[in-house]
C-alpha cells in the first residue's frame, strides 16, 4: 500500500524495452494518514446508520415505482376494488417518504409489499387457467413415455454383403 506501480514492456521483435514507475503524489505525512484512518474508524458506525437509512428509502422508492407500474400495466385484468388498497398504500408510502422516520418508512414499505403481493398472486391465479394446457411438465397420472415402451437390448449389426458370401 505504498502507492507505487511499476510497469514495463518489451517489444520482442526489436528488443526495445520501456519502463515507467507511478508513485503516489500525496504529500500527507504519516501522522495525517493515521488521523484519517482513526476518523474513518470513529465514524464507521454513523456511516453504517446513514447507509441503512438510504437503503430503506431506496427500497421504498423502488416499491412505489413497481406498484405504480404494475397498476398501469394490469389495466382491466384486476378489478378497481383490488387496485384501490394498493393506490392507498402507494400514497401512504409517498407521504411517509417525505419525513425522516425510517421505521415508519420500513413499515409502510412492508405494508405496500404485502398488498402488492396479494394482488399479484390473484392476477397470476387468474392467468394460470388461461394458459396452454400442453405447456409445462408431465400431466398428473400421465405416462412420461406417451404410452410407448422402450427396451434396452444388445444387438449385432449384420451386413447384407457378409451374408451373401
Amino acid at each position: 500500500a505504498n502507492g507505487i506501480v511499476n510497469v514495463s514492456a518489451k517489444d520482442l521483435g526489436t528488443g526495445n524495452a520501456q519502463h515507467i514507475t507511478i508513485t503516489s503524489s500525496s504529500n500527507m505525512s504519516k501522522e495525517d494518514i493515521e488521523k484519517a484512518v482513526k476518523d474513518a474508524e470513529q465514524y464507521a458506525a454513523e456511516d453504517a446508520k446513514i447507509k441503512e437509512k438510504v437503503e430503506i428509502r431506496n427500497q421504498a422508492d423502488q416499491m412505489v415505482y413497481q406498484a405504480e407500474k404494475t397498476l398501469n400495466e394490469v389495466g382491466d385484468k384486476v378489478p378497481e376494488s383490488e387496485k384501490e388498497p394498493i393506490r392507498a398504500g402507494v400514497e401512504k408510502l409517498k407521504e411517509t417518504l417525505k419525513g425522516e422516520d425510517t421505521d415508519a418508512i420500513k413499515a409502510a414499505t412492508e405494508e405496500l409489499t404485502q398488498l402488492f403481493y396479494k394482488m399479484s398472486e390473484k392476477l397470476y391465479q387468474q392467468q394460470a387457467p388461461q394458459g396452454d394446457p400442453n405447456m409445462g411438465g408431465q400431466q398428473p397420472g400421465g405416462d412420461p413415455n406417451g404410452g410407448q415402451q422402450y427396451y434396452d437390448a444388445d444387438y449385432k449389426v449384420v451386413d447384407d454383403d457378409d451374408q451373401n458370401k
